[in-house]
C-alpha cells in the first residue's frame, strides 16, 4: 500500500518513542540514601560503597541485548523506508544510534565503560566549542575566577531560604495558571527526587521537606516550566514527528543550555547558582583525571559547600561511574556547553536576518544544530511550529536587539577594552 512521505515519518517516530519508554537513566544510576547515612557514619573517610555489583540491584527495566536488536531494527526501517540521503532520516537514526549508546552505557554502571559511553553522549570537559582550541574546562576555570570573588552584599537583596515546599507548590501553580502554560502543568510534592525540582512531561515536582527561597521559585518556573515542560508539550503536540516529544542524550545540553539562558533573560539567576553550575564542570574534569569521589568530596567543602551538599555534588560526578576515580558521569558539562551553544546559534540567525527560526528551539526535545532543518521541513508540513513559547520568544523584539549589540561586540578588542578599565580600577579600587 502506497503512504506518503508524513506517514513514514509519524510511524518511524512511534516506534522511537515506543522503543525509548523503558529507558530510564537517572533512575537507573540513582544512588539509595542509605548510601550518604552510611558515608557520614563512617566519618566521611570511606568511598561510598557502590559498584558495578551494587548497580545489579537496580533493575533496568528492559533486557539490554533484546533492545537493542529492536533499536537495530528500527534504524534498519529507517534506510529502508527514507533512504540514507534524507536529512530527517539521518536524524531519526542519529537519534536511534544514541539510544543504543545509552543500552551500553547502563548495561555498564560501575565501570569504566560506562564513562566511556557516557563521554561519547554528553561530552567531556575536555571538548572545544565549534573545533576551536577552546575547551569547556577553559570556560569553567574563567568563571571560577569571577564568581568566586562576588559578593552577594553587594548584589542587592538577600533571598532567605524560608519557604516551604508546600509554599513553593502553591506560588508556582498560581503562577502557570497565569501564564502561556495555563492548564499546562501542575506542580507537586515529591519525596522520590534527588534535586530541589524535577520536571516531567506536564508536571513539575518539588522535593518534599525542602526549604526554598523566593529566587527559588523564580528559577523552577523559567527552567521546569518555560523550557522543560513547554519543550515536551510542543514535542508532544507534533502530529508527525513526535519523536520530538522525547530527547536522546545529544538534546541534553541544548534543553539544559537554553534554560540557563532562560533564567539569564529574565534575570532569575543569581551568582551563586551559577557558582554551583560551573563547580559541576570542575568536578567531572577531576574525576575525569582521577580524582576518587574522597577526593571530590573534599573539593566541594573548600569551596565552601555544607556537607550534604558536598556530598551530593559529588554523587552527580560519580553516579553510574566509578568512585574510585577515573569514570565519571558526564552529562552536567551540558549547562554551560549548551548555554554558549544556544547563545551562538540565536546570535548568528538574527545576525544573517533569521529571526524566524529561532523559536523553533522550542519545537520539541531536539539540538539547536537541528533547528535549520526543523524549521525547513514546516515549511512543508512535517513539523508543526511550537505554540507554548515564553514572552520573550513570542515577541522577539527585545531579544532581537539585545543579540545586535552582541554581535557589534564580538568584533570589539576586549584585550584593549580590559586593560583601559584595569588601569582605572587599579588607580581607584
Amino acid at each position: 500500500m502506497w503512504v506518503t512521505y508524513k506517514e513514514k515519518i509519524k510511524h518511524l517516530s512511534d516506534m522511537i518513542v515506543e522503543a525509548q519508554k523503558p529507558i530510564r537513566v537517572l533512575d537507573a544510576i540513582k544512588w539509595d540514601p542509605t548510601v550518604e547515612e552510611d558515608f557520614f557514619k563512617y566519618k566521611a573517610r570511606e568511598l561510598p560503597r557502590v559498584d558495578a555489583d551494587y548497580y545489579k540491584n537496580i533493575q533496568l527495566g528492559f533486557d539490554p541485548k533484546a533492545k537493542d536488536e529492536e533499536l537495530a531494527s528500527i534504524s534498519a526501517a529507517i534506510s529502508r523506508e527514507l533512504g540514507d540521503e534524507d536529512d530527517l532520516g539521518r536524524l531519526l537514526k542519529s537519534t536511534v544510534t544514541q539510544y543504543r549508546e545509552l543500552v551500553r552505557m547502563l548495561t555498564a554502571r560501575g565501570t569504566k565503560a560506562f564513562y566511556d559511553s557516557s563521554r561519547v553522549l554528553y561530552g567531556s570537559p575536555k571538548d572545544t566549542f565549534f573545533e576551536d582550541r577552546i575547551t569547556i574546562m577553559d570556560q569553567g576555570r574563567q568563571l571560577y575566577h569571577i564568581l568566586a570573588q562576588l559578593e552577594n552584599k553587594f548584589l542587592g537583596q538577600e533571598y532567605p531560604k524560608d519557604l516551604s515546599s508546600e509554599e513553593v507548590v502553591r506560588e508556582l501553580q498560581t503562577r502557570f495558571d497565569r501564564s502561556f502554560l495555563k492548564d499546562k502543568i501542575d506542580v507537586i510534592i515529591s519525596d522520590g527526587i534527588v534535586a530541589d525540582a524535577a520536571a516531567g512531561s506536564d508536571v513539575i515536582k518539588i522535593k518534599e521537606g525542602a526549604r526554598f527561597s523566593r529566587k527559588d521559585i523564580d528559577i523552577f518556573e523559567v527552567h521546569e516550566g518555560w523550557v522543560h515542560v513547554a519543550t515536551t508539550l510542543n514535542g508532544k503536540a507534533q502530529r508527525v514527528a513526535r519523536f520530538l516529544s522525547k530527547g536522546p542524550p545529544r538534546v541534553a545540553a541544548t534543553q539544559e543550555g537554553l534554560a540557563i539562558l532562560m533564567e539569564i533573560l529574565t534575570f532569575s539567576t543569581y551568582p551563586l547558582r551559577a557558582r554551583t553550575i560551573n563547580d559541576r564542570i570542575l568536578g567531572v574534569d577531576k574525576a575525569e583525571d582521577g580524582a576518587d569521589f574522597l577526593e571530590l568530596y573534599d573539593f566541594y567543602l573548600t569551596e565552601g559547600y555544607p556537607e550534604s551538599d558536598a556530598f551530593r555534588n559529588a554523587m552527580r560526578v560519580f553516579r553510574g561511574g566509578d568512585v574510585k576515580g577515573g569514570a565519571p558521569f558526564t552529562k552536567d558539562i551540558s549547562y554551560c556547553r549548551g548555554f554558549i551553544e544556544n547563545y551562538n546559534f540565536i546570535r548568528t540567525a538574527i545576525r544573517k536576518g533569521k529571526p524566524e527560526i529561532v523559536p523553533f528551539i522550542f519545537a520539541g526535545k531536539l539540538h539547536v544544530d537541528d533547528v535549520p532543518l526543523i524549521y525547513q521541513r514546516s515549511l512543508d508540513g512535517v513539523i508543526d511550529p511550537p505554540t507554548l513559547l515564553p514572552p520573550q520568544f513570542q515577541d522577539l523584539n527585545g531579544l532581537v536587539v539585545w543579540m545586535s549589540f552582541s554581535n557589534f561586540l564580538n568584533t570589539v578588542d576586549m584585550k584593549k577594552v580590559s586593560e583601559y578599565y584595569d588601569g582605572l580600577f587599579k588607580k581607584y579600587l
